[in-house]
C-alpha cells in the first residue's frame, strides 16, 4: 500500500504520511482507497478502507475523522466533546493520531524539533485565507523556530484556477500574497494560484522557516491522487501524524 512520507528530518518517533488512492476496495469513481464517508461512496467500502488504514499502517488506534468545513477550528486530541466540525487537530500526547482528509486542498503536518507536539491542518484556500494554519500553530507550546512543517499533496500552481476576488481576499490579509498568483494563459480574467507559496508566506510570517514538501499536484497526478477539481465526484486521501510511544 503506497503512501507519501515527509522528506523532513525529525525525531524517529514521529510517524507521518499521506495516503494515495491505491490499495483500497472502493469502486469507480472512488477507486480505490477512499477514506471519505461524505462523498457518496459505499459506506461499507469506506469502513473497510478505514480499517485497512489502521491495520496496514500500524496506527496506534482508530483515528478521529473530522467533519471538515473549511473553518479555522482546531481540536486537541484526545477529545471528549461531540462537535467534530473542525479543520485541524493538535496533540502533545503519545499515540494520538492527528488526521485530516483532502482531495486538492493542502494538508499541512507539523511537529516540533523535540517531537513532543504534532498537528495536522486541512488548508483549502478559504481556510488558508481565514487563518487555519495560524490557529493550529497557536496550539503549540514551542517557539516558532522550533516548529517544522510539511506540505502534503495538493493541487499544484499550474492547475488551481481562481478569480480575482480570491486574490483580493488574500491580499487583504497580506499584500505579498499577490506574488503567489499569475494570469492564466488559457483564460482571460482568471489566475493560477500557488497554495504552497501562500502557505509558506503565512508560516514565514509566524516565524516558521523549516518547511518541506510541496512538490506534488493532485490534479495532474491522477494515478496517485484524488482531485475534486479534476473529477468532482471522487474520494479523499488522509494525512496523518502522531507521536509513537
Amino acid at each position: 500500500m503506497k503512501s507519501i512520507v515527509p522528506n523532513w528530518t525529525v525525531p524517529p518517533h514521529i510517524q507521518a504520511f499521506t495516503t494515495t488512492r491505491e490499495g483500497g476496495v472502493s469502486l469507480p469513481p472512488f477507486e480505490s482507497f477512499n477514506l471519505g464517508d461524505h462523498v457518496e461512496d459505499d459506506k461499507s467500502a469506506v469502513k473497510t478502507n478505514r480499517t485497512l488504514l489502521v491495520e496496514k499502517f500500524n496506527l496506534p488506534h482508530f483515528p478521529l475523522f473530522l467533519t471538515q468545513t473549511h473553518s479555522t477550528r482546531v481540536i486537541t486530541v484526545p477529545y471528549e466533546g461531540n462537535n467534530f466540525e473542525a479543520d485541524a487537530v493538535y496533540t502533545n500526547q503519545p499515540n494520538q493520531v492527528c488526521l485530516v482528509m483532502t482531495a486538492d486542498c493542502l494538508p499541512v503536518l507539523f511537529t516540533n524539533k523535540l517531537g513532543t507536539e504534532v498537528a495536522a491542518a486541512h488548508a483549502g484556500w478559504r481556510g488558508l485565507c481565514d487563518g487555519v494554519l495560524e490557529e493550529t500553530v497557536k496550539c503549540f507550546q514551542s517557539a516558532p523556530e522550533e516548529i517544522i512543517a510539511w506540505f502534503g499533496p495538493a493541487i499544484g500552481p499550474n492547475a488551481f484556477q481562481v478569480g480575482k476576488e480570491v486574490i483580493e481576499q488574500f491580499m487583504a490579509f497580506d499584500p505579498i500574497a499577490e506574488t503567489a498568483f499569475r494570469p492564466d494563459p488559457n483564460e482571460a480574467g482568471k489566475y493560477l494560484c500557488n497554495l504552497y507559496q501562500i502557505a509558506t508566506q503565512r508560516l514565514n510570517k509566524l516565524g516558521i522557516t523549516q518547511i518541506y514538501g510541496g512538490e506534488h499536484c493532485t490534479f495532474t497526478e491522477k494515478e496517485s491522487f484524488f482531485s475534486y477539481r479534476r473529477d468532482s465526484k471522487t474520494g479523499r486521501m488522509a494525512s496523518l501524524i502522531w507521536i509513537k510511544k
